[in-house]
């Protein structure tokens, strides 16, 4: 059975009177363990995509089924608590809490759970040495360099154990060296922990690492190997890659 499970999905926005159309018949299998990119420019609607996988919004119309549970038209509530039991989120922007410590940002997706405080400690830490932060639980997130921001990021999408976990550029905001560290990071993770990724990406270093590469573009999925096997030799190249 796989992890996920999308036929057929269409999502239409209504913009004053006009509608935008953003997905047109996206099916889509990821099975348990993947380590693959969604790659398309600006507008080709995966970000889209990705919001409908990690129950931020409802597909307009198809099936979607997520570890054997059907998503359907559930309400605001419903995909929260599936969000919470199921998927982290990994965002470009890091999206960590100023005010709390390391510590403090990984355990925050378990204290909305209401998860016991001293299990919920041990999970942190052992995340957090995972992802090589174990000598930072005291940090706020201005004494963090980008790439242990994204450790972080990383570590609270961990924590939960989720079935999936959703990276959304997670290397845009990251220099080269660091983006390298930060993917190797997630590959040994996949490797070694099991985890499931899936990115949202055009960074062509992210697509030479992944075991599979989707294309999307204008709300259709499309040969994905072929689009990325161009990107990747044009960053060998020294070329411009697509735009984000």
């Amino acid at each position: 059975m796989a992890l996920v499970d999308l036929r057929g999905v269409h999502k239409s926005y209504e913009l004053g009177k006009t509608t935008v159309t953003a997905l047109r018949g996206v099916d889509l299998r990821v099975e348990h363990g993947e380590f693959t990119v969604v790659m398309g420019p600006s507008g080709s609607g995966k970000t889209t995509l990705l919001n409908i996988i990690g129950c931020l919004d409802n597909a307009s119309a198809g099936h979607y089924v997520l570890d054997g549970e059907a998503i359907g038209d559930r309400d605001f509530d419903e995909l929260a608590e599936i969000r919470n039991r199921k998927i982290g989120f990994i965002f470009q922007n890091f999206n960590l809490i100023p005010v709390l410590s390391v510590r403090e940002n990984i355990e925050f997706p378990c204290a909305i759970r209401g998860d016991a405080s001293a299990e919920v400690r041990a999970r942190a830490e052992a995340v957090a040495a995972d992802v090589g932060l174990a000598d930072f639980l005291h940090h706020k997130p201005d004494e963090l360099s980008g790439g242990q921001r994204q450790r972080v990021a990383i570590a609270r999408a961990l924590v939960t154990g989720p079935q999936l976990v959703l990276a959304d550029e997670p290397t845009a905001n990251l220099d080269s060296k660091t983006s390298d560290q930060i993917i190797d990071l997630m590959l040994a993770l996949n490797r070694d922990k099991g985890v499931t990724f899936l990115f949202s990406s055009h960074d062509p270093r992210v697509m030479s690492h992944a075991r599979r590469v989707v294309a999307i573009h204008d709300g259709v999925i499309v040969d994905g190997e072929a689009q990325a096997a161009r990107e990747v030799q044009r960053m060998h190249n020294g070329g411009a890659s697509l735009p984000g």
